[in-house]
């Protein structure tokens, strides 16, 4: 009998790629064949997301239109599985009868055990997102295999009034320390150079089974792993960020000098509104701090316009506070209500058209900024991890300021045979907007 084939899709944030990448290796040590043929599956799982209006909608319409498939192609069964699944499990069974399996944001371990015992009737799994907690399982990668993410925890607790994600992906759950860093070594033998550390919140990380803020501890010992070369951490909440978090950062020459910071608004009045538990003064005083410790730091953040209650003046002190802070790095994204929130409820909605426009401001601000920026970094020396050549013969990389999938690229024009995941040094010699252009040299500064 052949091995039933299967296509996985995962949407979403890197968090999501994570659980799909242990999904796909649950279905590989379990005898199915992976595929990335569409035409070609038997059983096709999306890994979906629900954050947001548009990250539901993709996620709907891909499910629709893989459906399509048991009319012209080989699919038998269709599985969506993680946070759409999880909010809205009940809907789907009603509304999209080409899915076959649902499978919640913490049952995605059943993944086979789901796929063998479907007959004919849609089959629902969904397990405790209070307290299960899925780690420790072989991945296979999804994306090039020199850079992967370490998950280190699972949920949240800091009920955001703007964020579904807690009614979603439950309480906040730290990864064993021990589990992670036999994940990191494995993940290193499987030729993984750039390590990036992620979770709803990795600030916290270790609190709730150590009692105590672990992260420091976690990126010291993963700096012992021979074969990673880079570490980066990303979704850093600003007021958790601590003394101990910093100096390993500025000490540890694996560590890229990069962090994530959303802070997702700078005016008193509308960070109370959504919850959060800083203000403008703690906000700049941290930049600066972080500037101060390490000179070079990256920063990254994001931001909300158009939140409910944002006036005019709110919204003036956010532009004038970016103009000020210049971020290395920042997105901004108009506020979308989301259902069973706090802040869907609240009085002052702003009409989609404003919340637009104001973060259409912001990034033209940005992008000012980040022009700049790029011109600044002219005849700089800069470890640039390669990623592939273009179809023009261009190398393209990375710098330790850019993240993958989010922030700029490096192109450099040469005809050296490297592999992905080679890290050399490179003298920037022009910009392109938010890209770079460079040359391989000898040199670092």
């Amino acid at each position: 009998m052949n091995k039933m084939k299967v296509m996985l899709t995962s949407l979403g944030c890197d968090k999501n790629l994570v659980d799909s990448e242990m999904m796909l290796g649950i279905l590989s040590e379990n005898g199915f064949e992976l595929t990335s043929d569409e035409k070609k599956a038997d059983v096709i799982v999306v890994n979906t997301c629900a954050f947001i209006l548009d990250s539901k909608q993709e996620s709907i319409d891909t499910l629709i239109e893989y459906g399509e498939l048991k009319k012209t192609g080989n699919l038998k069964i269709l599985v969506c599985a993680g946070c759409l699944a999880e909010r809205y499990h009940d809907e789907i069974l009603k509304e999209l009868p080409e899915v076959d399996i649902i499978i919640g944001t913490t049952a995605f371990d059943r993944i086979a055990e789901a796929v063998r015992a479907f007959k004919d009737k849609a089959l629902t799994y969904l397990d405790d997102t209070e307290h299960k907690l899925v780690y420790g399982k072989k991945r296979v990668l999804a994306e090039g295999g020199y850079t992967a993410y370490l998950k280190i925890a699972e949920g949240c607790d800091k009920k955001c009034t703007y964020c579904a994600i807690p009614g979603i992906r439950g309480s906040y759950r730290s990864v064993p320390m021990e589990t992670l860093i036999k994940e990191a070594n494995q993940l290193a033998s499987d030729g993984v150079k750039e390590l990036v550390v992620v979770a709803q919140e990795t600030t916290v990380y270790g609190l709730d089974i150590y009692g105590e803020k672990r992260l420091h501890s976690l990126l010291r010992e993963l700096c012992e792993i021979d074969d990673i070369s880079w570490i980066r951490i990303l979704y850093c909440y600003p007021e958790e960020i601590y003394d101990e978090l910093i100096e390993t950062i500025a000490e540890e020459p694996k560590i890229c000098h990069y962090l994530d910071i959303p802070i997702q608004h700078s005016d008193d009045t509308i960070l109370q509104r959504m919850g959060r538990r800083t203000n403008n003064e703690y906000l700049r005083n941290l930049v600066w701090k972080l500037r101060k410790a390490i000179p070079d730091i990256a920063l990254r953040t994001t931001l909300i316009t158009g939140f409910p209650g944002e006036t005019e003046d709110n919204f003036e002190n956010l532009k004038a506070f970016v103009k000020e802070m210049r971020f290395d790095r920042l997105g901004a994204f108009a506020y979308s209500a989301e259902e069973g929130t706090v802040a869907a409820g609240m009085d002052g909605q702003i009409p989609d058209d404003i919340k637009e426009k104001r973060r259409d401001e912001i990034m033209l601000i940005q992008q000012e900024i980040a022009f700049e920026k790029a011109d600044e970094k002219v005849g700089m020396i800069v470890p640039v991890i390669i990623e592939g050549r273009l179809d023009d013969g261009a190398l393209v990389g990375r710098t330790y300021m850019d993240a993958p999938d989010v922030d700029g690229y490096v192109f450099i024009d040469s005809d050296k045979d490297l592999m992905s995941g080679t890290i050399m040094n490179v003298r920037i010699t022009g910009s392109n907007e938010y890209d770079l252009i460079g040359e391989f040299c000898d040199e670092l500064t």
